[in-house]
């Protein structure tokens, strides 16, 4: 693996951003060609019969679209011990577990050196970009990370979620001074095996180190609200840790505790600024800038399904800037935000051509109907395009299908520059309706207006499809900050159904072909308890993405709704 150095030039580093992105053809090609002739011993390629062709002509001819199912068999050899070249020419020695939130089931992602490489290109093309516009200098950072604890499959493959196998790669530390984002937590705190110590340890050390904490970050929007509201809860127990030296008794595992006594002596003033700073708020609004006053930006993914949380983080921020980072996911990165000053719901991403071969599968409207044509490569996209995006990474993965959904919006010299849409396979459908997460997305938006009116907002929702009596219809659950009146939930609950506005719904529901839309309000901790049963089943708490349509394999977590439902309303559009 190449060396990763303490420093690096950023202005070189925008330099190759500038001389790979006008080159994107001639890169994707070696980036192909690379990346075929590294594997040509592997089982896969060679029963495909591509005897060691590298151009893309062959590639495409030779080698099939694929999604996970088609992969996971030679995946769950590699799990179970085989060694031998199955899907890449050296041997995987690790596995990326994935959320599991999307489709309800982890995926086992086959994960090697090359990848965090390109974590470490990935991490430093952003960074270049974001110093420009936002100069740290020798500032920490408050990150609101969490490593899930690495294990070892019965094949003794060494397993662990995408981000864990991140931090704990004896790279990442450099890396993270490097790019001037050392965290103020130790290291004992980061790898502790319980998500809920480990944020309140978060917490204390952003306190202890608030005059030099320059950026407050989370692989997702979802940590940081959750972080804060966190706080909120806590901040008067962090405080007495403050201000006597002691740290919190909530605090069990012996190596934190440990390691956090190290960094905490009695501190009246600082415990006294705090407190008068937490007191002198209303509603908490600007609680960021207040607690942190060096902070310069806040940095997470920020677009797709964390859109939701931007109101909330904002009104935490105050004048602080959101940034949305790197687009990527558990099988490998995409692309960077090399604007990061245009607001997350407007941002948009770079591919980067030398991390992997890159194609897109066109998404056209016809006759009505969605169809998939034939992918196209990375220099070929129209803007203005939907695509699914396809790619082949390092470490075994060839033309795979990501399920992510992208739209053209522009070129960087000839790379294109996309913004994400939506995950393809999330779908709210009974028979003709076809509601994206995007749709469901945009109801919750428009019916939680008329919460906002009461100074009462939507903290998390997702939706199911009741097919338990005829017809079927779609079960939308929220969980809300305050006690809203019958009148307004049932207000609501009328202007989510009435705002999904696919032609197959609404045709459906005016001939009572769907029934009404049904809206469930969950008690408040429900999300937090589905949080806590993925964590529990192995999932990185960083990784977490609420699933916005729970799936018939998704049992427990509709359990965990259902269970909690104190009250239910009932559409009365299209009577």
């Amino acid at each position: 693996m190449k060396e990763i150095t303490e420093k690096f030039d950023m202005e070189k580093v925008i330099e190759e951003f500038e001389r790979l992105t006008k080159d994107a053809e001639n890169v994707q090609k070696e980036t192909l060609k690379r990346i075929l002739e590294e594997n040509a011993s592997a089982e896969y390629l060679q029963s495909l019969g591509l005897n060691g062709r590298t151009d893309p002509e062959s590639f495409k001819a030779c080698v099939p679209l694929v999604t996970y199912k088609d992969l996971e068999p030679y995946i769950n050899r590699i799990v179970d011990g085989d060694v031998s070249p199955i899907l890449t020419g050296k041997p995987i020695t690790a596995i990326s577990l994935s959320s599991g939130t999307s489709q309800g089931k982890q995926k086992c992602i086959p994960w090697n050196d090359e990848l965090f490489e390109t974590t470490v290109q990935i991490y430093q093309t952003s960074f270049a970009f974001r110093n420009k516009e936002f100069p740290i200098q020798n500032g920490k950072a408050l990150s609101f990370i969490y490593s899930s604890k690495l294990s070892q499959t019965k094949g003794g493959v060494t397993a662990g979620t995408a981000t864990a196998n991140v931090f704990s790669h004896p790279g990442y530390r450099h890396t993270m001074q490097a790019l001037k984002s050392p965290s103020v937590s130790p290291d004992e705190v980061i790898f502790s095996p319980d998500f809920q110590q480990t944020l309140y340890c978060h917490l204390l050390c952003g306190l202890l180190f608030r005059e030099e904490v320059s950026l407050i970050s989370a692989p997702f929007a979802h940590s940081l609200v959750n972080a804060f509201r966190t706080f909120e809860q806590v901040w008067e127990e962090l405080v007495t840790d403050i201000r006597e030296g002691v740290l919190s008794s909530r605090i069990t595992h012996p190596f934190i505790r440990t390691a956090m006594s190290k960094l905490l002596t009695p501190n009246p003033e600082l415990a006294n600024l705090i407190h008068k700073k937490c007191i002198g708020l209303s509603n908490w609004y600007g609680l960021i800038p207040e607690l942190f006053p060096n902070a310069k930006y806040l940095l997470g993914i920020m677009t797709g399904s964390m859109e939701h949380y931007l109101k909330k983080l904002r009104h935490y921020a105050g004048e602080v800037p959101l940034v949305t980072s790197e687009y990527g996911s558990s099988e490998g990165w995409i692309a960077s935000n090399v604007n990061p000053k245009v607001a997350p719901e407007f941002a948009t991403y770079v591919v980067l051509p030398q991390i992997a071969y890159f194609e897109f599968i066109p998404l056209k409207q016809l006759d009505g109907t969605k169809v998939e044509l034939e992918p196209v490569g990375l220099t070929d996209v129209k803007i203005g395009e939907e695509y699914e995006v396809v790619f082949t990474n390092p470490a075994g993965l060839y033309r795979y299908k990501l399920g992510d959904v992208v739209k053209v919006i522009g070129l960087r010299n000839s790379t294109p520059e996309i913004r994400f849409i939506r995950r393809n396979n999330l779908m709210l459908t009974i028979n003709i309706d076809k509601n994206t997460e995007v749709d469901l997305q945009l109801s919750v938006e428009t019916a939680s207006k008329l919460l906002a009116e009461e100074k009462i907002e939507v903290i998390d929702y997702t939706s199911y499809i009741d097919l338990s009596k005829e017809p079927g219809h779609y079960v939308i659950f929220w969980e809300i900050s305050g006690e809203a009146s019958d009148d307004v939930l049932d207000e609501c609950c009328t202007c989510l159904d009435k705002s999904f506005v696919d032609l197959g719904y609404v045709s459906s529901r005016k001939v009572k072909g769907i029934g009404a839309l049904e809206l469930r309000l969950v008690r408040k901790g429900t999300f937090q308890k589905i949080l806590e049963h993925y964590v529990g089943l192995g999932a990185s708490a960083a990784q977490f993405k609420t699933p916005r349509c729970i799936g018939p394999t998704n049992t427990k977590v509709l359990q965990i709704l259902l269970e909690n439902v104190v009250k239910n309303y009932i559409s009365s559009a299209y009577n």
